[in-house]
């Protein structure tokens, strides 16, 4: 798997990554009308735009195809955020979704964050599990009114950046 950072050029194969990823995964853990308001909220071509020009980082993962994605910016106090980590579900179980959180860790030392954060749905057992193997642990719950008589009812999880002597 190689990792590099996503362009312009990239958003229609960004949009057709998360479209199915989520329309795949995550049915069960939310309902079908909150996926798509959350595709088109998040993953509208000008939101993804609009993220790469403000200094969002996305990189793009391949094997031999687009295989998944990972979203992640330096925030105000010092923290890196990962707004967005997926893996088709084909390729999820094999060690991928571990390289991709580490490539994520390396950038934000890079960036000099102290730690990484992310929300996840507190139903997303498989992503719970799977951030939790990388050393993450729930910091806290929040749910969070999202519009449209919807919420976002996650933990949120952190992890310290270790540094390199």
């Amino acid at each position: 798997m190689t990792i590099r950072p996503a362009t312009n050029d990239d958003i229609p194969v960004l949009r057709a990554l998360a479209h199915r990823i989520w329309r795949e995964c995550y049915p069960g853990i939310i309902t079908m009308q909150q996926i798509e308001f959350m595709l088109e909220w998040m993953y509208a071509g000008e939101v993804i735009r609009t993220e790469l020009a403000s200094g969002i980082a996305w990189d793009l993962a391949e094997d031999d195809e687009p295989i998944g994605f990972a979203s992640y910016a330096m925030e105000d106090d010092g923290r890196v955020k990962l707004h967005k980590l997926y893996l088709l579900p084909e390729r999820q179980g094999r060690g991928l979704g571990q390289r991709l959180i580490a490539h994520v860790m390396e950038r934000a030392a890079v960036l000099g964050g102290s730690e990484v954060w992310l929300q996840v749905n507190k139903r997303n057992a498989r992503a719970i599990a799977s951030y939790e193997k990388a050393g993450f642990k729930v910091a806290r719950e929040a749910v969070f009114d999202i519009g449209n008589g919807f919420v976002m009812d996650d933990y949120l999880m952190a992890k310290v950046i270790a540094r390199r002597s």
